[in-house]
């Protein structure tokens, strides 16, 4: 039987102000990257979360980014790489207190917004955010996009490479993500994306802006929790998979 996660970036607040549904979206997927202080996410909301996944069975990843709170993370930044490598692994080390005071363990790291669309190609910071994991944990998966850099680098450093699809986002046609600024780049149709989730889950295709089939093989489906009617839309994803045969499990 087919397989896939799903997961979403949860824990999307800060002080009074929250973003993301996280007890909700807690009930539907499997794997939730919860934001470590850099783009989103203080130590009470990490503390929250890491409780509530874990009293679920929920996997917990760190969803590392530039230290960009005021942009969100989606701003482009040059760090130096060594600055970088240590900035992933501070963000990493922080989450796992809480992951482990909930009774669990950080099970998988994932970059967020601008770093994550950088190290689809960027080789340099490809290569210091797999040094940073390596430096909180040397066992750690490294969640990213088919073909990327950072997946690369990951493998050739031992790190257990992991791939990711994106149902409410739109591809290119080499299998990169439309960049948020482009018309289309979010796919908003409800049904549109449970038949892309569907499709990449079970065949490892999607249509491209241009119109043809891209081929995008993942072991993951990413469930974005912060647009309107997020938690209806992952329950009706997850349903909509299990229906046409495909089982919903966790990668770590």
């Amino acid at each position: 039987m087919t397989s896939i996660d799903l997961n979403a970036d949860l824990g999307e607040g800060f002080g009074r102000w929250r973003l993301t549904d996280d007890e909700q979206l807690l009930s539907v997927v499997t794997s939730a990257n919860v934001a470590c202080g850099f783009h989103a996410g203080d130590a009470a909301t990490m503390r929250r979360v890491c409780e509530l996944a874990a009293g679920r069975g929920v996997r917990i990843g760190a969803q590392v980014s530039y230290r960009d709170l005021a942009g969100f993370g989606r701003r482009a930044m040059d760090v130096p790489p060594a600055e970088l490598a240590a900035e992933v692994a501070y963000q990493i080390g922080a989450l796992e207190v809480f992951a482990r005071a909930a009774g669990t363990r950080v099970s998988y790291v994932k970059p967020h917004g601008a770093l994550y669309n950088r190290v689809v190609h960027d080789e340099e910071q490809a290569g210091a955010v797999v040094e940073g994991v390596r430096l909180a944990d040397a066992t750690l998966p490294v969640l990213g996009l088919p073909g990327s850099r950072l997946l690369e680098h990951a493998g050739k450093a031992g790190l257990p490479a992991v791939t990711e699809a994106f149902a409410d986002r739109a591809y290119t046609a080499d299998g990169t993500l439309v960049p948020r600024g482009h018309d289309g780049a979010v796919v908003t149709d409800p049904e549109a994306v449970v038949e892309r989730s569907v499709g990449l889950a079970r065949f490892g295709t999607v249509a491209s802006h241009s119109g043809p089939a891209v081929d995008v093989r993942a072991r993951s489906l990413c469930l974005h929790g912060d647009t309107p009617g997020a938690v209806e839309l992952a329950r009706l994803v997850r349903r909509r998979l299990q229906e046409s045969g495909v089982r919903v499990e966790a990668f770590a």
